[in-house]
């Protein structure tokens, strides 16, 4: 069975500490990918997904168009951040682990997702067949070429390290 996202029911997520003291949070809003997935084989599932860059959105203009520079994702230069899974495993029913290939700022790393679900199909008003996942992971931003930061006057960094991604994906069955 194959599915694609329904970027209108769909979220990527992240926060990052800033200045050492709290979380700023952010997403992306527009995405893309598909899913294979057969209920009776968890474990042979496939999935891609593409994100773009310049949807940043941390409710801040001034901050968003710092995210879109050279300094951080270079839009111009790196449009799309892409995820290729390369191993899925059945942790527990409705639990899986997956790993991939997350391509940010021209860098790939394989990276793991705790991820709940996939639900069971369920048919919305217009007849189309949907299941839903939750994903979760926490990345270096270093390790993918993020490294602009600022030091704070009175010690510590501007920008933190850790970023925790967290995904509330909608899928669209294909007929």
């Amino acid at each position: 069975m194959k599915y694609q996202i329904d970027p209108s029911h769909s979220t990527a997520n992240f926060s990052i500490k800033h200045m050492m003291i709290a979380k700023v949070h952010g997403g992306f809003e527009k995405m893309s990918g598909t899913l294979e997935y057969d209920s009776t084989n968890p474990a042979a599932a496939k999935i891609e997904a593409s994100i773009e860059t310049a949807s940043i959105n941390t409710r801040e203009a001034q901050r968003d168009a710092h995210l879109k520079s050279a300094d951080f994702f270079d839009v111009e230069k790196f449009p799309v951040i892409t995820f290729k899974s390369t191993n899925v495993k059945v942790v527990s029913p409705g639990e899986l682990k997956v790993l991939g290939d997350l391509t940010i700022h021209g860098i790939t790393k394989e990276v793991s997702l705790d991820v709940e679900g996939p639900t069971d199909e369920m048919k919305d008003p217009w007849g189309n067949l949907k299941i839903g996942v939750s994903a979760t992971t926490k990345i270096n931003r270093k390790d993918f070429g993020l490294t602009w930061n600022a030091a704070l006057e009175t010690g510590g960094i501007l920008v933190g390290d850790d970023v925790s991604i967290s995904l509330d994906i909608q899928f669209t069955k294909l007929i």
